[in-house]
């Protein structure tokens, strides 16, 4: 197939599902294009050694990448947000050249105006396209910082809803990353059978991670749990300081917080307010020097607030986890929550109650190392059956190939 891929994000950024999917499909003989944005998450700075223009072009191996500009903006300022996705969507619309010759388009919607281009391709040249589902929609946007006024999320809300009912039906078929979502998308307009769940992967497993060492670090008496990812106003941070604050009685407990985002300030902060001095912050830390990090985790954090969008969302942190055969503590309730109880994956607490928080933190403290050795052996056999790279590009060149099978027979008989 000659397939194309939309997404705002794309490495040198640190997102790395797209890449993935467009390096698997063309390893597997397809004909890949990718048209993304220039690179610029998450500081909201363009990196260096990049200009913006159209007609830029590059190549990833055989995948021709085509780079449109866009507004650069990572704020909690809700117009540069909304400036920063619209003309993302705008530019690669303009892009359609290197799309025209394509038998099926796949969008990778962190935000759903990714699809935007593609919904537009779709009713001028009847090209299908996939949307692969990241966050749920409107609530992403009515539940962040972004929106604060009641009100005005309620507006938001109803002018986005309507919309997103056209693309829900307009999609050849769309993917969300739990069965939770897959649920939610089809009660909003998403057809049955083109409904499909399909777990997202981390690039974790790529780390040479030194399991004698991981090893020697469980027996110790001692207990390190690492945060990796976005610290962000979703990902509830400030309950994880609270919690800490209330344990730091337990001599060896520590908790590293490894990257940056912008509720980084406001956390640290508030760490040194409630005297949460077991807790290091360790800023963003190149990839390949992670596995450092996982090597000395105990378990990692999985968390977010209390939303009802969270019940159906699976934090990639879960995967990255899971890949390396980290045990989780988590605070993210529903499918998460879920998973994590029935395959003993590691230990489950209330979203945004630090008390609560502090006696899981207790309780993993006192876990024996014989328990947190089955735990992390439970993860990576989990892992491996329902999360693996290879097993979701699979299924997702399965959904591209049927997509493009059915379009090309419709097109024959009509």
């Amino acid at each position: 197939m000659k397939i194309t891929i939309v997404t705002q994000y794309y490495p040198p950024e640190p997102i790395p599902i797209p890449q993935a999917v467009a390096r698997g499909l063309a390893e597997r003989g397809h004909e890949v294009s990718v048209v993304t944005g220039f690179p610029n998450y998450p500081q909201g700075a363009l990196y260096e050694g990049y200009r913006q223009r159209f007609g830029h072009a590059e190549k990833d191996g055989s995948i021709r990448i085509f780079r449109v500009p866009l507004v650069i903006s990572h704020s909690n300022n809700p117009v540069g947000r909304l400036l920063n996705y619209l003309t993302f969507a705008a530019s690669s619309f303009a892009a359609h050249r290197s799309v025209r010759q394509a038998d099926v388009v796949y969008a990778y919607a962190t935000q759903m105006t990714a699809a935007i281009g593609p919904a537009w391709w779709n009713r001028i040249w009847k090209l299908p396209f996939v949307m692969h589902v990241q966050d749920l929609w409107p609530e992403s946007v009515t539940g962040s910082s972004m929106v604060g006024n009641p009100r005005v999320q309620k507006v938001v809300a109803k002018i986005l809803e309507p919309w997103l009912r056209r693309l829900y039906r307009d999609a050849a078929a769309t993917i969300a990353i739990g069965p939770g979502m897959s649920k939610l998308l089809v009660e909003r307009g998403v057809p049955a059978e083109r409904a499909h769940t399909i777990f997202n992967w981390a690039e974790t497993n790529q780390l040479a991670i030194d399991r004698s060492r991981r090893a020697a670090n469980l027996s110790q008496r001692s207990l390190n749990v690492t945060y990796a990812g976005n610290i962000g106003d979703m990902q509830d941070l400030e309950t994880v300081v609270k919690a800490a604050a209330l344990v730091t009685d337990l001599v060896g407990f520590k908790i590293s917080v490894v990257g940056s985002g912008v509720a980084e300030a406001r956390v640290k902060a508030l760490a040194q307010t409630e005297g949460a001095t077991n807790v290091h912050f360790y800023g963003r830390v190149p990839f390949e020097q992670m596995a450092t990090h996982y090597e000395a985790s105990d378990f990692q954090l999985v968390t977010l607030k209390d939303l009802d969008i969270f019940r159906v969302t699976i934090p990639s942190k879960l995967q990255s986890s899971l890949a390396v055969g980290i045990p989780v503590i988590t605070t993210v309730a529903g499918d998460v929550e879920k998973i994590v109880t029935e395959e003993s994956l590691g230990f489950v607490s209330p979203p945004g109650d630090a008390a609560a928080l502090a006696d899981t933190f207790r309780l993993a403290f006192n876990a024996s190392s014989d328990d947190r050795r089955r735990m992390g052996d439970n993860a990576q056999r989990f892992y491996k059956e329902a999360m693996s790279r290879d097993s979701g590009v699979d299924a997702i060149e399965q959904i591209l190939a049927a997509v493009s099978s059915d379009t090309k027979k419709r097109k024959s008989h009509g």
